[in-house]
């Protein structure tokens, strides 16, 4: 029982991913890496905070000189500069140094955030990934991505930094509210579509499974959706080539996300997104018919949106808000679409009509547009 995968940076180690079925092994494999003594920051949010807090101050108060806890409210709307200062504050207050640790527990947000702040404070200190939702398992908590959004712009400000250790309780997952679950499959069903046909197939197949939390299925689905993320950024790890193949969807995701007020999730967006780069992909003449409809019917099947026709904005405002995407390069935006299902190109000579087409299919019912 339990996993283990080493992600390498320059040919040598930089840190495990480790897949477990509870926090029990947490305080050792912070021991193998020289912790202890020192200072730990338990970073999370109040939703984490009131199930797994008092378990993970228990079982690191033992080996640690000082272990605080830094609590900030649930939800995008906590993940910008401000909260990122008042955890500055607390860890001068408390005196954290270099030689001291940031714990981020949570999702998405907790480990942007706590990464963010880890890159910048003191010029940097060390930070380990323990995510709980399945968005942050199988996606944010690899790679040292790290940010908060600025004003209206998502991830706008950030930086690359690696934890130096990511520790999974997938357990944890039980805990997930149905819909909060569901929308964290976007991103592994995502790395089938453009990375793995075989691992698509597997997921299209073991729905049912995934969805009941089948310990050993969600085991073996985690472990392959990390390999294949862990593959893509070791061959870069700063995003200039291929690690942005796993933008796919996210470009019309997140200008939906962010006009929504993000009363969406991000999987949900990013599952509208893979629809509408589907879409294009397939006018492109690229996938086929029949794969965007596979496409189409994976998602639907894990309880992701794939149309949005009553949205408050129009295509013409959802095309605007991709143009302030951070992925523009030189004013055109690099977009990621299908060669065919299970193989990803990155393009930057996408037209504006091209976009829209694929922002006016999600946010049409059926699929007229494609039989005209």
């Amino acid at each position: 029982m339990g996993k283990t995968i080493t992600v390498n940076f320059g040919g040598k180690p930089c840190y495990d991913i480790v897949i477990q079925r509870d926090f029990r092994l947490l305080p050792e494999k912070l021991t193998n890496l020289g912790y202890g003594q020192n200072r730990a920051c338990i970073i999370t949010e109040t939703n984490v905070g009131e199930l797994y807090q008092k378990e993970i101050e228990a079982l690191l108060s033992p080996m640690f000189s000082s272990c605080t806890t830094f609590l900030f409210e649930a939800g995008e709307s906590s993940k910008n500069t401000d909260t990122v200062g008042k955890l500055y504050g607390h860890l001068i207050q408390n005196s954290f140094d270099r030689k001291d640790v940031l714990i981020a527990l949570g999702g998405g947000v907790v480990g942007d955030l706590a990464g963010f702040a880890a890159a910048t404070y003191l010029r940097g200190i060390d930070f380990v990934q323990v995510p709980t939702s399945l968005l942050a398992q199988t996606d944010s908590s690899i790679g040292g991505k790290t940010g908060v959004d600025f004003m209206q712009y998502k991830n706008m400000v950030g930086a690359f930094y690696m934890p130096k250790l990511v520790y999974m309780n997938i357990s944890a997952l039980k805990s997930l509210p149905k819909r909060q679950f569901s929308s964290g499959t976007a991103e592994l069903i995502k790395h089938g579509f453009i990375k793995d046909k075989a691992y698509t197939a597997f997921i299209k197949n073991n729905s049912t499974s995934i969805l009941a939390q089948d310990s050993q299925t969600m085991e073996d689905m985690i472990y392959t959706s990390c390999q294949i993320k862990r593959d893509v950024v070791e061959k870069d790890p700063k995003e200039q080539g291929e690690r942005a193949l796993l933008n796919f969807g996210h470009t019309i995701g997140h200008a939906i996300e962010k006009l929504s007020g993000f009363t969406l999730y991000h999987g949900e967006c990013v599952s509208l997104g893979m629809v509408g780069a589907a879409y294009i992909s397939f006018q492109k003449g690229n996938i086929t018919l029949e794969e965007l409809e596979t496409i189409t019917q994976i998602l639907k099947s894990y309880g992701l949106p794939v149309r949005l026709p009553d949205f408050a904005h129009t295509p013409e405002e959802i095309l605007a808000a991709t143009k302030l995407d951070k992925k523009m390069e030189s004013g055109k935006i690099k977009f990621i679409l299908l060669k065919t299902l299970g193989e990803a190109y990155i393009t930057k000579e996408l037209a504006n009509h091209d976009l829209l087409g694929g922002i006016r299919y999600i946010m049409e019912q059926g699929t007229e547009r494609i039989l005209e």
